[in-house]
């Protein structure tokens, strides 16, 4: 045997090695987590070993294209470095303080996100559904005594804590956790007469999403949102938008309201504003604010100055890298393209959404298609059984967008084909 032969022996073994020792640790970990993981998550068998931008790698060194980085969470792509650079020089310096005192970065980032939104002041947490949960509170206490019920749009989704969960107008969401808090009701997305019928003497708030998220980037009418401020402007009532998922550039704006030129009284924020790390706020105006007072409603790991930190580097991210127009401008490519790869008539129903936050709704199940994708290298989403989400980062480029769309086009056709002859 020659030394070149030797050698490429060699390094057939231990390529053969690495991946047989890849797998046995992917089985560690699935075993690991049947053992002492609660069962809540409907897990795909896949360890995710690193990410960087718009893929992730499993164990085995395989690539994957992420159109839904992190549920919306890494907007600006993974680990990207303005947002890894901001923590590696926070984590050395205050890892974390309570709200006892006053932090340099805290005071920056509400004054960055003031300057950006409708100049409201900013509460933060942890997380979306705990943003909710402010804004119902601060939305009770800025309004008269007696008034406590809330109004929440049919297929709206606004967290799974009690009161984001009794706030989230679906039901296989409420299923086992009934009975739900008192106080909400819901009407039809995008019709301002039933929320107009639903308003009483009892009613603090409307809460809405901008563009429907989970419930399948719905997008309403041009009239809906200014109907909706119209309508609380005369009765009284706060109007609060949730967005936790259109917020922070996905849509080519800084907040979806912009879109239409309406502001809210509260907005809460989450998901993409931390660029992958865990923070949620809500602004709300200067005088409806003032209900917060001290001692009414607080978090321990509020504003914790890694994740703040991070937060501010995610909004340096967008702006020096000029990443709302790549979003609005990538969102128009990839909507431009999606009716190409449609298999045939009729299975496309509509896509939908602005920006990078898009949707096809199919006249089949979309669930195989998401398998078929993940098993060739892509990843989507479904919700709503048939509607198929896409949360691209703001930084995709035209060549991964193509890379992604060859992939769906493969994995729709198999499934169309499947439904035609099963």
């Amino acid at each position: 045997m020659t030394d070149e032969q030797r050698t490429e022996a060699t390094d057939t073994v231990s390529a053969s090695d690495q991946t047989a020792s890849a797998s046995n640790l992917t089985v560690s970990v699935l075993n690991q987590y049947e053992r002492y993981v609660i069962g809540n998550y409907g897990r795909t068998p896949l360890v995710v070993d690193r990410a960087e931008g718009s893929y992730f790698w499993d164990l085995d060194g395989k690539r994957y294209l992420d159109l839904f980085p992190g549920w919306g969470c890494s907007a600006v792509g993974h680990c990207h470095p303005k947002v890894v650079a901001a923590i590696r020089e926070q984590v050395g310096r205050l890892v974390h303080m309570d709200n006892t005192f006053y932090t340099v970065a805290q005071g920056r980032l509400a004054e960055m996100l003031g300057e950006r939104s409708f100049g409201g002041q900013s509460y933060f947490c942890n997380s979306g559904a705990e943003a909710t949960e402010a804004a119902i509170k601060i939305a009770r206490r800025a309004t008269p005594a007696g008034r406590y019920k809330v109004i929440t749009m049919e297929k709206s989704f606004h967290g799974r804590t009690y009161g984001a969960m009794s706030a989230t107008a679906q039901s296989k969401t409420h299923a086992g956790n009934e009975p739900l808090l008192a106080g909400f009701t819901y009407v039809p997305f995008d019709d301002v007469e039933a929320v107009a019928a639903a308003i009483d003497d009892e009613t603090a708030a409307v809460l809405v999403e901008p563009i429907q998220g989970e419930g399948g980037v719905r997008v309403p009418s041009d009239d809906y949102l200014a109907g909706l401020r119209d309508l609380c402007d005369g009765t009284n009532v706060v109007l609060i938008f949730d967005e936790v998922q259109t917020g922070c550039g996905r849509t080519g704006r800084w907040f979806g309201y912009q879109h239409w030129d309406v502001e809210p009284d509260v907005m809460t924020l989450g998901k993409a504003l931390g660029g992958g790390a865990p923070i949620a706020a809500i602004l709300a105006r200067e005088e409806v604010a003032a209900a917060l007072t001290p001692g009414s409603h607080a978090t321990t790991y509020g504003a914790n100055p890694l994740v703040v930190s991070a937060a501010i580097g995610m909004i340096d991210a967008v702006e020096s890298e000029n990443l709302l127009d790549n979003a609005a401008r990538m969102g128009d490519y990839l909507r431009e393209r999606l009716p190409t790869i449609e298999p045939e008539p009729g299975v496309f129903q509509e896509i939908r959404g602005k920006g990078l936050m898009l949707a096809v709704e199919l006249t089949v199940p979309g669930s195989g298609v998401v398998a078929k994708c993940l098993d060739a290298g892509l990843r989507v989403n479904c919700t709503q059984d048939t509607v198929l989400r896409m949360l691209p980062a703001m930084n995709i480029t035209r060549e991964q967008i193509d890379e992604g769309l060859e992939i769906l086009g493969r994995a729709l056709a198999d499934v169309t084909h499947e439904a035609v002859t099963s």
